[in-house]
């Protein structure tokens, strides 16, 4: 491993959606279609009100999921389910990817704010199935999302890792705050180039996580 800025790290955090696989595969466009379908019919309010209300709530809680909890007593489930019932056939394989995290010194996990199942179909459908030492969905944090400091809390303590010793990858640069504070290496996933730098929380971004695993192992220097 060639970036001096990793070579203390052995434990790779990575979110799921639009890190482990681009945003620009889509995959997501279907899933914010079923939570304002959700959230039209739990509030019984139009599609443009439902939009508001999910910003809102992304926003203020984290998720869609955490404000429907918080302000309305909706329960998880069968939100969950029905927000992750789409087409993950337009996830194509990535093997270099694959390779490039297989070669990562250590342990690697994912942690995001879907469902652990959600992740596994993912990764199944990227090529990326058996890679990972665990995964961890919003459930694991008792409902609680990224970037609530108490979600990173307990799982962070469920994994066992060392902050100090582990990266984190993702693409909501909220997210990286309580990393960064934890003492995480801290790389933003930014496809799009949306994120408007510099920020003190964030060590390194890229437009692209396969080329900047890449380099940390001297793939392409």
């Amino acid at each position: 491993m060639k970036h001096a800025d990793f070579q203390h790290v052995d434990t790779w955090v990575f979110d799921l959606d639009h890190t482990l696989y681009p945003a620009s595969m889509a995959l997501f466009d279907q899933i914010n279609i079923r939570m304002s379908a959700f959230v039209m019919r739990a509030l019984n309010v139009d599609a443009q009100e439902a939009d508001r209300i999910r910003h809102t709530y992304w926003r203020a809680h984290g998720t869609t999921l955490a404000g429907l909890m918080a302000q309305h007593n909706i329960p998880p489930y069968p939100y969950l389910d029905e927000v992750h019932e789409i087409d993950f056939s337009i996830l194509k394989p990535d093997p270099i990817l694959a390779d490039r995290i297989t070669r990562l010194r250590g342990r690697r996990i994912v942690y995001t704010n879907g469902t652990a199942d959600y992740a596994r179909n993912v990764l199944h459908h990227r090529g990326l199935s058996g890679l990972f030492d665990a995964i961890y969905g919003v459930e694991d944090a008792n409902y609680r999302p990224k970037p609530d400091p108490d979600a990173f809390a307990m799982i962070f303590g469920k994994d066992g890792l060392s902050p100090t010793r582990a990266a984190m990858f993702e693409d909501d640069p909220r997210n990286l705050a309580v990393p960064h504070e934890l003492g995480l290496r801290t790389i933003l996933i930014d496809e799009e180039g949306s994120h408007e730098g510099p920020s003190a929380h964030i060590h390194h971004q890229t437009h692209d996580l396969s080329w900047f695993l890449g380099h940390i192992l001297g793939d392409l220097d």
